[in-house]
């Protein structure tokens, strides 16, 4: 009789640890594939960097100063993440709800600059339709600022969950998981801002 309630017990924490075993697993795959996907996008960039079609190049159209301050911006916001998943964990409303504030703040600044560079290059004719070399732009570019951007609504929903059910260790593993999708996006930032923006000022 007495052991019933602690097999139910034991058999409910199994079941938890093997969901958190599997949402882990399941998170890991995403951030991997994510990776693998932009690996492609790196390579097709690299071939077709050269293929301007006579076109403008790297050198005539970007401007690095804008570049530099939309790089730290995200740069920036990825430590303004390690503070919030640190509040998180201690429970410190004030340093997640601002962290996560400044983070998103951050991130739509990112966001701003590449919108603005974007209409630009489009007003000048130099769309994704004008050469290889700019539809690979485009595409490597643009893929990480929709990522961004969906990173930003997942930003105002963990809030809003840490908000309605406060730090449950489901809600604290959804924070984890975000900040390391956030991390994972400056990482593949500081690829494009080399490979792309540097590299293609100086050819």
């Amino acid at each position: 009789m007495n052991g019933a309630p602690a097999t139910a017990d034991s058999h409910q924490m199994s079941e938890l640890l093997s969901k958190r075993i599997v949402t882990g697993y399941g998170f890991w795959i995403f951030l991997l594939s994510d990776i693998i996907m932009f690996s492609a996008f790196f390579a097709t960039y690299a071939v077709l960097a050269r293929a301007t079609a006579g076109g403008p190049t790297g050198r005539d159209l970007f401007n690095l100063d804008s570049v530099a301050i939309e790089t730290g911006c995200l740069l920036l916001s990825s430590f303004t993440c390690g503070l919030a998943s640190i509040g998180a964990q201690t429970r410190r409303d004030l340093l997640f709800y601002g962290a996560m504030t400044v983070t998103f703040l951050l991130g739509l600044g990112f966001l701003s600059i590449e919108v603005r560079e974007f209409a630009g290059m489009v007003a000048r004719g130099a769309g994704p339709s004008r050469s290889a070399f700019l539809s690979a732009f485009f595409t490597l570019v643009g893929c990480h600022g929709l990522h961004v951007s969906a990173g930003l609504l997942w930003l105002l929903t963990m809030m809003a969950q840490v908000f309605a059910k406060g730090y449950r260790p489901d809600i604290l593993r959804r924070v984890l998981c975000f900040s390391l999708f956030w991390h994972a996006l400056d990482i593949v930032w500081i690829g494009v801002f080399t490979v792309v923006y540097l590299m293609g000022a100086g050819q």
